[in-house]
């Protein structure tokens, strides 16, 4: 009985009962020990978080809000929060819960998941259910943004996601933002980089989020990259947001001079992965999340209903 690992043999035996209703004596007697033994096993298992028992409390959504989106943006998936459940933390948390049953649904084992960033990108690995066999492979999409937002960088989040799905994480060893793209090309040509950002291409699903150039909500600005004034020039030349650290217009457009500074996938990268869930809520990225949609940057999206909203408003105008 022990002589396979003991991680292999705690999953063997959450499987058998919670998965396909054994009871503790037929499992026992599958791995020749005693019912007691079994519990104790179940215990540990949950214990070392192999299982993870969740109670999904019900998430208001609007199911005619999402059907519009879809029909009229052509998205795979849209998930739209009702958004009188609370307030902006609390839609945030529900966008990501809903994010996390998406990519339940679509991943496979042995997927390769590319991931960016940010406060929305959180709330989806936050959210995910532990899946120890799936061993998904989780890749860095974008460089580091800085130590001031550990908590939602690339490199946690993938670490915690990898974890959560039983695979590897690959980091991508360099900063998000650099001086420029002679210093941009030099990060891109050594072997670790190129063979992360090669590996990343290969994703069949990625998680994003959807920035916005707006002063109070820019991330950029927070993380330190851009002045105010550097914002702001970048807001002139028509710059309404960005996607894994690459900035575009209104209309999807991601002709700027700063994303040849960012090291990270390319939005034309980005356009070519099969699924691109993106996490994002706030009025003030209505616009950002209009141009992501307008780009092909994002197949489906988990946002609030005041948010969708203002996205379709800003439609209507544009």
């Amino acid at each position: 009985m022990y002589s396979e690992n003991r991680d292999d043999l705690l999953t063997r035996v959450a499987s058998l009962y919670y998965e396909h209703d054994y009871s503790q004596q037929q499992i026992a007697d599958l791995v020749n020990t005693s019912r007691s033994n079994i519990s104790r096993l179940l215990k540990e298992a949950k214990q070392k978080g192999l299982v993870e028992i969740r109670i999904h409390k019900r998430i208001p959504t609007v199911p005619s809000l999402e059907r519009e989106f879809q029909d009229r943006f052509g998205l795979h998936q849209a998930m739209i929060v009702d958004s009188s459940i609370g307030d902006g933390d609390e839609r945030l948390a529900a966008a990501g819960q809903l994010a996390a049953w998406y990519l339940d649904e679509i991943l496979r084992p042995d997927n390769i998941l590319a991931i960016a960033w940010g406060t929305g990108v959180a709330a989806a690995v936050e959210a995910m259910a532990i899946h120890p066999v799936m061993h998904v492979q989780v890749v860095q999409m974008i460089g580091s943004v800085g130590s001031s937002v550990s908590d939602t960088d690339g490199p946690e989040l993938a670490r915690r996601l990898a974890n959560k799905l039983g695979g590897q994480y690959h980091y991508l060893h360099a900063p998000l933002f650099v001086d420029s793209q002679t210093v941009r090309d030099m990060f891109l040509e050594q072997p670790t980089i190129k063979s992360t950002l090669e590996l990343a291409r290969m994703a069949h699903v990625a998680l994003v989020g959807i920035g916005t150039t707006e002063p109070e909500a820019a991330s950029f600005l927070r993380a330190g990259h851009l002045t105010l004034t550097q914002l702001q020039e970048l807001r002139a030349q028509g710059a309404i947001g960005e996607s894994s650290g690459k900035h575009f217009d209104i209309d999807g457009r991601g002709n700027f001079d700063i994303n040849h500074r960012v090291i990270a996938l390319s939005l034309n990268d980005l356009k070519r992965i099969p699924y691109v869930m993106a996490v994002a809520c706030g009025h003030l990225k209505r616009r950002s999340i209009l141009g992501a949609i307008r780009g092909g940057y994002i197949k489906a999206l988990a946002t609030d209903s005041l948010t969708a909203r203002a996205v379709l408003d800003e439609a209507d105008k544009v």
